[in-house]
C-alpha cells in the first residue's frame, strides 16, 4: 500500500504541472516514462503497437520498481515482490495481454500459428504441439513470477543475513567479534546497493518481456 501511494504522488506531482522546460521532480518523471516508451515499448514492439501497448508496459514497469525498492527500506525490509501475489498478478496480467493481443491481430489462426508451427511434418505435430502449449501458455507465466519472486526473496534473505549477523558479532559477543561486525556491516551496505540495481533491473526485465511476449503474439508469424 505504502509502494502504491508513493508511486500515485511520484505519477501525479510529476505530471500535474506540465512545462516546456521541465522542471526537477517534472524531469525525473519524464525520464523515467521516456526510457519505458523508447527502450521497450518502441524498441520491441515498434511505434505504432508501442504505444497501443505503453500504458500497461509502463504501468508494469513502475510497479515492480517501486514494490522492489521497499526491500531496502528501513523498517520496510521487504520487497512487495516477494510475497507470491504480487508478481503472479503481473505475470497473469501480462499473460492476459500477450493472448488479448494476438486474439486481436488474428482472431481465427492465433491458437493455430502458436501450436502448429508451419513447415514441420506432420506426424510431429502430436509431440510439438503439447510442446508448444507448456511453453507458450503455461512455462511463460511461470517463470515470470518465479523469476521476480526468487531474486526478491533472495535478495531480502541475504540483507537479513548480513545484518542479522552485524547485530549478533556486536551485541551478543562484541571484543574482538566487533571486527567480523563491521565486515558484515560493510558486505550488508554493498548489498543493499546492488540490490538497488536489481530492483530496477528486475522491473526492466519483467516489462521487456511483457513487450516481447506481446511482439510475438501480434507478428505477422509466431
Amino acid at each position: 500500500m505504502l509502494a502504491t501511494l508513493a508511486l500515485v504522488l511520484f505519477l501525479v506531482l510529476g505530471t500535474r504541472r506540465m512545462k516546456i522546460v521541465p522542471g526537477r521532480f517534472q524531469s525525473i518523471a519524464e525520464m523515467g516514462l521516456d526510457f519505458v516508451r523508447v527502450n521497450i515499448a518502441e524498441d520491441i514492439l515498434g511505434r505504432k503497437d508501442g504505444k497501443r501497448f505503453l500504458p500497461i508496459l509502463t504501468t508494469i514497469f513502475f510497479m515492480v520498481l517501486f514494490m522492489n525498492i521497499t526491500g531496502v527500506i528501513p523498517f520496510l525490509n521487504i520487497a512487495g515482490t516477494s510475497v507470491i501475489a504480487v508478481p503472479l498478478l503481473l505475470a497473469i496480467v501480462a499473460y492476459v495481454t500477450f493472448i488479448y493481443a494476438g486474439i486481436k491481430k488474428s482472431p481465427g489462426g492465433f491458437f493455430k500459428n502458436a501450436l502448429l508451427p508451419s513447415g514441420v511434418p506432420w506426424p510431429l505435430y502430436i509431440i510439438i504441439v503439447p510442446l508448444e502449449f507448456l511453453s507458450t501458455f503455461i512455462i511463460r507465466p511461470v517463470t515470470l513470477t518465479l523469476r521476480l519472486l526468487m531474486n526478491m526473496v533472495v535478495g531480502h534473505l541475504m540483507l537479513v543475513l548480513f545484518f542479522s549477523a552485524t547485530q549478533f558479532f556486536v551485541v551478543g559477543l562484541s571484543g574482538w567479534w566487533t571486527a567480523l561486525g563491521a565486515g558484515s556491516l560493510a558486505f550488508g551496505f554493498a548489498f543493499t546497493l546492488f540490490e538497488i540495481f536489481v530492483a530496477f533491473l528486475q522491473a526492466y526485465v519483467f516489462a521487456i518481456l511483457t513487450a516481447v511476449y506481446i511482439q510475438l503474439a501480434v507478428a505477422e508469424e509466431h
